[in-house]
């Protein structure tokens, strides 16, 4: 089992920044990768970013390379999600994600591959 916890989220204006914290407890040890997710209302749930557990290969979404930055502190089992120059459109319910099931990359960009799930943080860009 492994819990998570997200906090760091808020209102923020355009152009601002906000970084995410996930706090990962119990058998941690076993992700292969961590991942953030966001879903906004009426909106399916997508993936942000992702991060190798071990090695801390990073992968993004296309479209927040250079505004958004995924890391780890696996030594205090933390994940972050440093989100620079936010724009309305990123506006939603951020969830961080745990992976023990699949090692290799291509998956880390499913949402279906995470068995493990955090309650969420709001994030709210105004413009």
């Amino acid at each position: 089992q492994v819990q998570l916890a997200e906090s760091g989220g808020g209102l923020v204006q355009a152009g601002g920044s906000l970084r995410l914290s996930c706090a990962a407890s119990g058998r941690t040890f076993s992700s292969y990768s961590m991942g953030w997710f966001r879903q906004a209302p009426g909106k399916d749930r997508e993936f942000v970013a992702a991060i190798r557990w071990s090695g801390s290969s990073t992968y993004y979404e296309d479209s927040v390379p250079g505004r958004f930055t995924i890391s780890s502190d696996n030594a205090k089992n933390m994940v972050y999600l440093q989100m620079n120059s936010l724009k309305p459109e990123d506006t939603a319910v951020y969830y961080c994600a745990a992976n023990t099931r699949y090692s290799a990359a291509p998956y880390y960009y499913s949402y279906s591959a995470y068995d493990y799930w955090g309650q969420g943080t709001q994030v709210t860009v105004s413009s």
